[in-house]
């Protein structure tokens, strides 16, 4: 059986305290979709806005606020190009053979698994390791390092990916319905510009 689910890559959060986050190892992939626990989803949403956390410009029209909520959303809430470090992960669960995404790539660049069905026939995911996929007619060979001569790869029917993208699409959308209830009650203050903040970096309509 191979099952593809969108992930995130949870940042780091030594001291955080402005609201309830699960005890996730940092730098691990957090599977998002309506089933995550209200701690999770306050996982989550630190971590798309740590991804975020940058340093104004000198030349920044919105500068930080002092209260510390303010700050740590600021990037979140104002930068034009939002990074959702993570991506999508597939695992064949006969084999136990699990291709993750790669350093630097995000989930706002899912769109490149439909350049492997209906474009170029080919895209990466990432570095260190350097996932690839590539369609060979009607099916798609996902090599887990490329780097690597002896990589294990995970092998699937064209049709079969088409299905587990659109699945992936429907887990963020109910990821994203969870986050707005929960940052109705965690962040009434902050609900609609950081429901929409996260929409627009998951590249999500919304509802």
């Amino acid at each position: 059986m191979i099952v593809l689910q969108p992930v995130l890559e949870v940042a780091a959060s030594p001291g955080f305290a402005l609201w309830p986050v699960a005890g996730i190892e940092p730098y691990g992939f957090l599977p998002l979709s309506g089933a995550l626990t209200p701690a999770e989803v306050g996982t989550a949403v630190m971590s798309i806005a740590a991804h975020n956390d940058v340093v104004p410009a000198a030349d920044d029209s919105s500068p930080r606020p002092a209260d510390p909520l303010g700050s740590f959303l600021h990037g979140l809430l104002t930068m034009d190009d939002l990074f959702v470090s993570g991506g999508l992960r597939v695992t064949d669960t006969a084999s136990g053979v699990t291709l993750l995404p790669g350093c630097c790539n995000g989930l706002e660049e899912r769109g490149d698994w439909l350049d492997v069905l209906d474009g170029t026939g080919w895209a990466s995911f990432g570095h260190d390791p350097s996932p690839l996929a590539e369609r060979h007619r009607d099916a798609v060979r996902l090599t887990v390092d490329a780097d690597r001569d002896d990589s294990p790869a995970i092998e699937l029917a064209a049709a079969d990916l088409r299905r587990l993208l659109t699945g992936a699409e429907h887990d963020l959308t109910e990821f994203l319905d969870l986050a707005a209830a929960w940052t109705a009650r965690q962040l009434p203050c902050h609900t609609t510009p950081v429901i929409s903040a996260l929409a627009r970096a998951l590249l999500l309509p919304l509802r």
